[in-house]
C-alpha cells in the first residue's frame, strides 16, 4: 500500500491508488468464527429439571366444612339444620373457635340474595368474636338467586 503526500501537478508519475488490503481482515474473521463454533457448548434436546423428592406422607384429607345458610326471612341453617336464634349460632361458633387453628373446620356462609344484611353481619360478627379463622362467603345458585 502506498500513498502520495505531495502534489502531482508537475511530476510524471501516475497517482497512487489507496486501497485497504482486506484479506488479513477476512482471515481474522474466519479464525474468530471457527473459534466461536468450537467453543459453543453442544446443544441438548432435553431439559434438566430439579424435581422435589417423592413424599411418603399420605395425601392431605379434605377439610371439614360447616355450611351456614341464611334464608331470605333471616332463618339460619347450620348444615341444613335450622337454628332457633342467634344464641344457637354463637354456641356453634364458640365450639369451633375453641379448637386449634389447624383443627378448625371451615365455615362457609351462604346468604340468600334477599336477606337483610343485619342478619348476615350478626353471623359474621359472631364468628369473629369467637375466633373462627377459616371462614368465607360462598355463593350458590339455589340461595343467591
Amino acid at each position: 500500500m502506498g500513498m502520495n503526500v505531495g502534489s502531482s501537478s508537475g511530476s510524471s508519475e501516475p497517482e497512487v491508488l489507496m486501497d485497504v488490503n482486506t484479506t488479513p481482515l477476512i482471515d481474522v474473521m474466519l479464525v474468530l468464527l471457527v473459534m466461536l463454533i468450537i467453543t459453543i457448548p453442544i446443544q441438548l434436546h432435553t431439559i434438566n429439571l430439579d424435581m422435589p423428592p417423592p413424599s411418603n406422607q399420605p395425601p392431605q384429607q379434605d377439610p371439614v366444612v360447616h355450611t351456614v345458610m341464611i334464608d331470605f326471612d333471616g332463618t339460619v341453617y347450620w348444615d341444613a339444620d335450622a337454628l332457633p336464634n342467634i344464641d344457637a349460632v354463637n354456641a356453634k361458633m364458640q365450639e369451633i373457635g375453641a379448637k386449634n387453628l389447624s383443627e378448625q373446620p371451615e365455615v362457609h356462609i351462604k346468604p340468600n340474595k334477599l336477606v337483610d344484611y343485619g342478619v348476615v353481619a350478626a353471623v359474621m360478627a359472631s364468628a369473629q368474636r369467637n375466633n373462627v379463622k377459616k371462614m368465607g362467603m360462598v355463593g350458590n345458585e339455589q340461595y343467591v338467586k
